[in-house]
């Protein structure tokens, strides 16, 4: 399916602008002053819930098996789970749950 080039560069400019207005209200106009505790309680936690929600589509319907369910895929997110819950050490956690991907893949053939 083609998109008309017009309809293109309309997407294109307003996901751009739209982009900067968020940014701006937040670095243009509120950057100068002290944000309320909170606010930064909970902007503290973006990172932490933006990381899973960019992982979980790809662990419950990943493209490679065509959108099944795959056992390599969901034994490595529940180790990285648990290994980064219990050890409190995120750069462990991926490599714990790679390992295990690249085992679980290895067995699976």
């Amino acid at each position: 399916m083609s998109i008309d080039r017009l309809d293109l560069w309309i997407v294109i400019l307003a996901l751009g602008a739209g982009s900067f207005l968020l940014r701006f209200t937040f670095l243009g106009l509120v950057g100068d002053r002290q944000m309320p505790d909170w606010v930064l309680r909970h902007l503290r936690y973006t990172a932490v819930a933006v990381l899973p929600a960019l992982v979980a589509p790809m662990v419950i319907w990943p493209s490679a098996t065509g959108g099944s369910l795959d056992p390599a895929r969901l034994s490595a997110a529940v180790v990285t789970l648990l290994s980064g819950y219990l050890t409190k050490k995120p750069l462990l956690a991926i490599l714990l749950g790679a390992a295990t991907l690249y085992l679980g893949l290895y067995l699976a053939g």
